[in-house]
């Protein structure tokens, strides 16, 4: 996974502190857009490779959620990357509706559609994934199914931000489902504790220190742990997002909300 992709991933599945059980509360959200920078370390390099853009629309009764995410022109040269996510979540019911991933990488195009139905406490997802790669394209279907709080990359955001970060016990897991164009992925979550975070602006926020892992169905892991800093003043918003690499260390910044 490149260091573009990867924090693009985590800025979102960092945030699915997903709390089985808990009842959806009456918040609304109105329109917002948060942006962050994405930093590069590799032993005394550090550089801003990145920038990410996640904001929400109210549209009647739905909120239509979108990330774009890019690489800085001096990054371009190495690995290109244009990424636009777009997820669509009921007012009514805080359930996901449709999810779509639109990425140029590398010189390849990829598009994955999700739709999603529900019976129950059951949820299946009708994926469909198109792919160009020089000159050869390629179109196919998968199933995707799960039992309970299941979401995508999206979605899963801004459900968090009804739940109360502070009612978690320190050290207790927590398991929630994530679809994706290619499978379904188990997320684990448990709250480190309460720290302050320094922003880019030299502002301090208090924020919960939480840690993630992520396995595929077969319990293979899928990408490193991941440790978050979400602000703690009710807004659940994520501050600080870091993440190792085969060579180095990324990190994502929240610069403005």
């Amino acid at each position: 996974m490149t260091v573009m992709r990867k924090i693009i991933f985590i800025i979102l599945v960092a945030v699915v502190a997903l709390l089985p059980g808990a009842a959806i509360g009456k918040t609304t959200f109105a329109d917002e857009t948060l942006r962050y920078v994405i930093t590069y370390k590799w032993g005394l390099i550090t550089k801003d490779s990145g920038e990410a853009v996640l904001s929400l629309k109210n549209q009647g009764g739905n909120y239509n959620i979108r990330l774009t995410g890019k690489t800085k022109p001096w990054a371009d040269g190495f690995f290109s990357v244009r990424d636009t996510l777009v997820s669509v979540i009921s007012k009514k019911d805080f359930r996901p509706l449709s999810y779509t991933k639109v990425a140029h990488e590398g010189g390849k195009y990829s598009k994955d559609v999700i739709k999603y139905s529900y019976s129950g406490s059951s949820v299946k997802g009708t994926a469909n994934k198109h792919r160009e790669k020089k000159g050869k394209v390629t179109s196919s279907d998968i199933e995707l199914s799960a039992t309970g709080e299941t979401y995508d990359m999206l979605s899963v955001f801004y459900w968090l931000r009804t739940i109360d970060l502070s009612t978690l016990p320190i050290g207790k897991t927590l398991t929630a489902t994530l679809f994706s164009g290619s499978y379904a992925e188990t997320v684990k979550i448990w709250k480190v504790g309460s720290e302050k975070v320094k922003l880019r602006s030299g502002s301090v926020r208090d924020a919960w220190h939480i840690r993630f892992t992520f396995t595929s169905k077969g319990g293979k892991k899928t990408s490193d742990d991941v440790n978050a800093w979400i602000s703690s003043d009710g807004k659940a918003i994520p501050l600080e997002i870091r993440a190792s690499l085969p060579l180095g260390k990324v990190s994502a910044y929240l610069i403005s909300e």
